[in-house]
This record gives C-alpha cells, sequence and structure tokens, in this order.
C-alpha cells in the first residue's frame, strides 16, 4: 500500500509511510483492497477515496428498500399526553486530554493547544495565543470546559442528577481529533469512562449514545461483520470497543443487561426504551458503517446494508409500528445536508427507510458530527416533492460542545410531548469562546486568595420563539417537520431569517462564516430540504460549513 502510495502520488512521500505503513492504516487497506471489487462500483469508490480528482465520484446507485410488511394506507395519528418532560441533547466533546495550557492556541498546524517539541537549534518559539485554560478555536475541549458545560446544565435546564431530564442524548465523538499514532485502544476507553463518569455525576438519568466516528481506532474506521463470510475473525476486530461501551452503559444502569448485550453484538447499536415510558423506542445506530470517510464502508458498495444495520433498523421500526410505539432515532452522521458525509447508497436507502415509517411511527431523527447546530427535512418520494404537505420528520444536528473550528461551546434541551414524543420547544445553550482569553483570577467571596472565573454558558435562543412568528406557527403546535419547511419557506422571503439561522450555526461564533449573499442563501435552504447524499449534492456547494 505504501508502493502504490508512492507510485500514485496521492499523498506527501512521508504521510505515504505514515498513513499506510505498519503503524498506520495499512493493515486496513490490505484487508480492503483484499475484498474489494475494485473493478466495478468499490473500485470507483476506492479511487475517489485515494486519489480525489484523478476518479469521479461515483452518483447514487438505487437499491429499493425490503420491509415486512407495506405501509399501512390508514396511519394511527399519535395523540399527545398534554404532559411534557426535558430531554438533553449533547454531542461531540472531543475531550483532549493532552491539552496544554499556554501553549500555541492559533498555530498552523492541526491540532493546536498542545505542547510541542521545541526546535533543534533549542531556540524558544515565540506564542501568538497562548492556550487559555478552558478552550479556543482552533483546540479541542479541556477538561476544565467540559467541566464547566456539565456545570452549568443543571441551572440553566433547571435539572440536576438528583433531578435528571427524562433522559438525555448524546449523539458521537467523545474522543479528541489526534493523529493515528496518538491514539490506542486504552486511551478511547479511557477517555470514554472519564468522560461518561462525568456526565453520571453531573447529569443523572439515562444517557443514549450513539459512537462517533472518533469513538474509535483509528478513527473512522469500522468493519462490517460480513467482511471475509465469517470465515475469520475479521468482521470482530472493532468488538473490543463495543463490548467496552456496552459494559459501561450496562454498569451506569443507562441500559438494561439484555439491551447492552445486544449492543455488544451490533456495532454498539441497540434500541430501548426509557424508563416509565414504553410508548417510546430509541434507535441508536453506528453511522461509521455508512461514512464517507470509513475505507470500510466501500466495500460491497451496491448493497447500502452490507452491514447488516439498516435491517437491524428496518426490524425495530416493525416491532414499534406492530406495538403502536413511537420511534426516535439516534446517530452521529447525518444522511443529508450538503452531501458530505453519508455514501450515497446508503443514505438514499435510509430516506426510504424514514419515509415507510413516517410520521406515524419515527416521531424525530437526532444527529451530531458537523459541529454545527442544523436541521433537515426528510419528504414523501424521496424527497423530489418538497412541500409542506410532504414533509415528514425532522433531522436535528445537535451542535457540538468543542469550539473546535472557529465555533462557541454548545448544547441544546428539548421540551418533549409524552404521548406524540413531538418536540414542543427546542432551547440552545452556549459560551463565547472568544472571552475566554480574558477570564482572569479574580477575588474570592471571603476576601481570602483569589478564584479563576470561568466560562459563562447562556440562552442563545428559543426554537420556537425565533422562528415561529416567522411562520404564524401556533403556540401549542409541534416543532415537527411542518413546522421546519415552514422555516425554509419564510427564508425564500426573508433573507435576514437566513442570516439569523447561519449565525446560530456556528453558535453566535465571532468567526463563524457569514451568509449575506443569494446563492449562500438558497444553498442553505436547499440544504435544510435534503435528507440524502443525492439531494445535498443538488444544492450549490461550498456553503453547508461556517467554520
Amino acid at each position: 500500500m505504501v508502493s502504490l502510495c508512492h507510485s500514485l502520488k496521492f499523498s506527501t512521500y512521508s504521510s505515504c509511510e505514515l498513513t499506510y505503513g505498519p503503524n498506520g492504516s495499512g493493515a486496513s487497506w490490505a484487508q480492503i483492497l483484499a475484498n474489494a471489487d475494485v473493478a466495478g462500483l468499490d473500485g470507483q469508490y476506492i479511487c475517489s477515496y485515494l486519489h480525489k480528482g484523478s476518479c469521479e465520484y461515483p452518483t447514487v446507485t438505487s437499491l429499493k428498500a425490503k420491509f415486512p410488511r407495506p405501509k399501512p394506507k390508514k396511519l394511527a395519528e399519535p395523540r399527545r399526553s398534554g404532559k411534557k418532560v426535558k430531554v438533553l441533547h449533547l454531542s461531540d466533546l472531543h475531550l483532549d486530554p493532552r491539552y496544554s495550557v499556554g501553549s500555541e492556541a492559533n498555530c498552523t498546524s492541526y491540532m493546536c493547544c498542545r505542547y510541542s517539541e521545541p526546535p533543534a537549534n533549542g531556540t524558544v518559539p515565540e506564542i501568538s495565543v497562548s492556550a487559555p485554560l478552558f478552550g479556543y478555536y482552533k483546540c479541542d475541549s479541556p477538561f476544565y470546559l467540559a467541566l464547566a458545560a456539565l456545570q452549568s446544565i443543571g441551572p440553566l435546564t433547571g435539572t440536576s442528577a438528583k433531578n435528571p431530564p427524562a433522559f438525555s442524548l448524546y449523539t458521537g465523538d467523545l474522543i479528541a481529533h489526534d493523529d493515528e499514532n496518538q491514539a490506542s485502544c486504552a486511551y478511547v476507553e479511557a477517555t470514554e469512562v472519564a468522560i461518561w463518569d462525568m456526565f453520571k455525576a453531573y447529569i443523572g438519568g439515562p444517557i443514549y449514545t450513539a459512537l462517533g466516528n472518533h469513538d474509535t481506532t483509528p478513527a473512522d474506521y469500522e468493519a462490517p461483520h460480513a467482511i471475509d463470510g465469517g470465515k475469520s475473525t475479521l468482521g470482530a476486530q472493532f468488538s473490543w470497543n463495543y463490548a467496552h461501551v456496552s459494559s459501561l452503559w450496562a454498569h451506569y444502569n443507562w441500559l438494561p443487561s439484555s439491551v447492552a448485550h445486544q449492543a455488544s453484538t451490533h456495532y454498539a447499536a441497540y434500541a430501548v426504551s426509557p424508563p416509565h415510558y414504553p410508548n417510546l423506542k430509541v434507535i441508536t445506530l453506528n453511522s461509521d458503517l455508512y461514512y464517507q470517510h470509513n475505507p470500510f464502508a466501500l466495500l460491497n458498495s451496491t448493497n447500502p446494508d452490507y452491514s447488516g444495520m439498516f435491517s437491524f433498523l428496518v426490524s425495530e421500526l416493525q416491532a414499534a409500528e406492530d406495538a403502536g410505539q413511537r420511534v426516535w432515532i439516534v446517530a452521529h452522521i447525518p444522511t443529508g445536508w450538503d452531501g458530505g458525509n453519508a455514501m450515497p447508497n446508503s443514505a438514499d436507502y435510509f430516506y426510504q427507510i424514514v419515509e415507510r415509517y413516517s410520521p406515524h411511527v419515527i416521531a424525530n431523527i437526532f444527529f451530531g458530527h458537523s459541529h454545527e447546530d442544523q436541521a433537515t427535512v426528510y419528504y414523501r418520494n424521496n424527497g423530489t416533492a418538497q412541500t409542506r404537505e410532504n414533509a415528514l420528520v425532522t433531522g436535528w444536528v445537535g451542535p457540538s460542545l468543542t469550539p473546535l473550528q472557529n465555533l462557541n461551546s454548545g448544547y441544546r434541551l428539548y421540551e418533549v410531548d409524552t404521548g406524540s414524543w413531538e418536540v414542543m420547544e427546542a432551547y440552545t445553550f452556549y459560551s463565547d469562546v472568544g472571552t475566554f482569553t480574558n477570564l482572569s483570577s479574580s477575588s474570592s467571596a471571603d476576601g481570602k486568595g483569589e478564584r479563576e472565573a470561568g466560562p459563562v454558558f447562556k440562552l442563545e435562543y428559543s426554537t420556537r420563539a425565533t422562528y415561529g412568528p416567522a411562520v404564524n406557527w401556533p403556540s401549542d403546535a409541534p416543532l415537527n417537520a411542518t413546522f421546519w419547511h415552514g422555516v425554509t419557506e419564510a427564508m425564500e422571503r426573508n433573507r435576514t431569517l437566513v442570516e439569523l439561522f447561519t449565525q446560530y450555526q456556528g453558535k453566535s461564533s465571532a468567526k463563524s462564516k457569514k451568509c449575506e449573499t443569494e446563492e449562500c442563501a438558497k444553498a442553505k435552504i436547499c440544504y435544510m430540504r435534503s435528507g440524502s447524499t443525492a439531494l445535498g449534492k443538488q444544492c450549490k456547494s461550498g456553503y453547508g460549513s461556517v467554520q
């Protein structure tokens, strides 16, 4: 693989050695190339992955999804109970144990806020921006930022470890953006324990987690169980992590032992009903299995369900439909937006599943990954008729706790009806990372000594109060797909609303990109209506992120 990299020059000479050598991903790529249909669609994806520009990225090849039963002609309309509970949504903490206060925070190489060896000539490099105690725009989260965020949740949301939310969601990425040679299985496991111990102490209640692309090592990599036809242990090479996280979830009493066992044998994905709420089923997915940057996802690319993840999803959704349950789907990688994350065939397959079981079964879908505050609408007919009447369900993308890159730190709280499990209100909270460099010691209350002033987290916006008036939304109506489609229609009439959405996309960061052109506004609206890679690719590219 190193020789192939050298000869085709899809990376620098030193990068070829580092990336594909024995201490890199060479062994994984040997498996991929040995099992891929290199003369077919797999080969096209692999070429595009390794040597961008040499091969055109394949378009979607739709495979019709199979379902146990057709969609009922008469759909049962979910009934609201009138009782609301609180649900917390955290995402993308990316805790960095190597964060070094006083190191270079504005470096030119990835990542910043870490100690680096001094130059060989013995000179001391000048620090342009000293890494603050609580974090910076080009860095992952230090422990102090993680603690500050967790300590703010109770006062801001009216919850506590003793009076927790009904349950919480974590949509992936606990681990820092480490280079491959800086990570290990033990490092991943230790970080998982450290973070979930903090969650247990500060949040309380069950926390339902979907693994992110950084929650493994190498980052992005997850192998389908069927990679070698079950002939060896290659399909179980990442099971160390599934066993570890599932045992922790059982230990914290977040999952029953039977559900934890399901997670341990199925890519850390599972289905569970929260305590006291049997009418809701939460289904988590390991979205790495359809992630464009997971090279194992390039295998058997004509079959989007090669891993069995979507068969699992369909099975659980069908059981929920039969039992009259509502469902929340929780995953890390969004299937749409600008089309830059999910494998095209997988996103198309997922969209078919969503259409089959919405809106009567699937109430909401939750993602992370982008680090930004986003929302996407799924429609009937594979999104070909994007109208208010065809809007089915919303994909909520949770804001990240990490500031990386050029973002503020944030999280969200939902108020949810316990009958329909529709979101009735959503509050997003944030802390301005730009103020962290100014935090300094101040006198303690008793005048004896000094204490460090920490970050201030506060309400950024209420979804209903911000967008409701623009769509004349009734005060007692849910913030569903119809609502969000109405928001996109309002954006077409009022470009100021697009600018406001973009501001919140970066959690009101002073460093986030703005959206002030007609081309950007049209693209943003298009992304919000794109629940699949194919739909997202039809939008004007270049405006998907504010980083």
